[in-house]
C-alpha cells in the first residue's frame, strides 16, 4: 500500500504535517534530531577507542624478565654441601 504513494502524496503529506505543527516546531524537532545523531556518533567513536585501549592492554608483553642467579631459590648454592 505505501509503495503507491508516490511524490503528490508526500508532498501533500509534508503540507499536512507543516500545517499542524508549524514551521518552528519542525525546526526544533529536527535540531534535537541532529544533536541525537550527533551524541550517538560521539558515543560509537569513543566506544572504539575503549576496545582498542583494551586490545592495547592484552597485547602488552608479558614475557618474564631475567633475574640475577642468586636471587631465585632454586638457583642458590649450598656452599657447604659442596665443600668435601
Amino acid at each position: 500500500m505505501l509503495n503507491k504513494i508516490g511524490l503528490p502524496g508526500l508532498g501533500l503529506s509534508a503540507v499536512v504535517v507543516l500545517g499542524i505543527f508549524g514551521r518552528g516546531k519542525i525546526s526544533s524537532l529536527m535540531g534535537e534530531v541532529g544533536k541525537g545523531i550527533t551524541s550517538f556518533k560521539k558515543g560509537v567513536s569513543e566506544g572504539k577507542e575503549e576496545m582498542e585501549a583494551a586490545q592495547v592492554e592484552e597485547a602488552k608483553d608479558i614475557t618474564p624478565q631475567p633475574t640475577d642467579a642468586g636471587s631465585h631459590p632454586k638457583t642458590e648454592l649450598n656452599v657447604e654441601k659442596d665443600k668435601v
